[in-house]
């Protein structure tokens, strides 16, 4: 909730809003097809397990048992598999890898927040790991618009299928 509820600083970007509310549309069509869906939260039980973040409401709204830890309650679901990240990409130091092989996955579908942080981070672990990436471009969101649709530019043109809702 700290990138998506209001409450929190960072979580102010109408950008991002529409963003979960699309991804909550794409989550609710996966489950009732049986697709695997993976959310994943950010965050530590303090600063020793974080690496140097320049982005200073992470160390105060992502720290284990603060409201801002908690998954949006849109895209929230008791039989999605759930775990907490430390660093930007949902592959980095978690147990992603594993449920993807147990689950014969060879393509990944990447929403999120932020695009030019988290969510690029993510497309460019899954595309170097061997997996076919694709980006619902109003799945992900930003603070910053520009920084949005430069980032989704860029992946687009090397490791990602950059597409709509509709297509997805």
């Amino acid at each position: 909730r700290a990138f998506t509820d209001p409450a929190f600083s960072m979580g102010r970007s109408a950008h991002v809003d529409a963003a979960v509310n699309n991804t909550a549309k794409l989550l609710h069509v996966a489950r009732a097809k049986n697709v695997p869906v993976v959310v994943c939260n950010v965050g530590s039980t303090g600063k020793d397990e974080l690496p140097y973040w320049k982005v200073g409401p992470v160390y105060e709204d992502l720290v284990v048992g603060h409201p801002g830890m908690e998954i949006d309650p849109r895209i929230a679901h008791p039989d999605d598999y759930q775990f907490t990240k430390i660093a930007p990409s949902i592959f980095f130091g978690t147990p992603l890898l594993t449920f993807l092989a147990r689950h014969q996955i060879d393509t990944t579908i990447i929403t999120g927040c932020t695009t030019s942080g988290c969510v690029r981070a993510s497309i460019n672990d899954a595309f170097s790991y061997g997996y076919r990436v694709i980006v619902p471009e109003s799945c992900c969101g930003d603070q910053e618009l520009s920084a949005h649709q430069a980032n989704l530019a860029d992946v687009g043109r090397r490791y990602a299928d950059v597409v709509t809702l509709d297509e997805v």
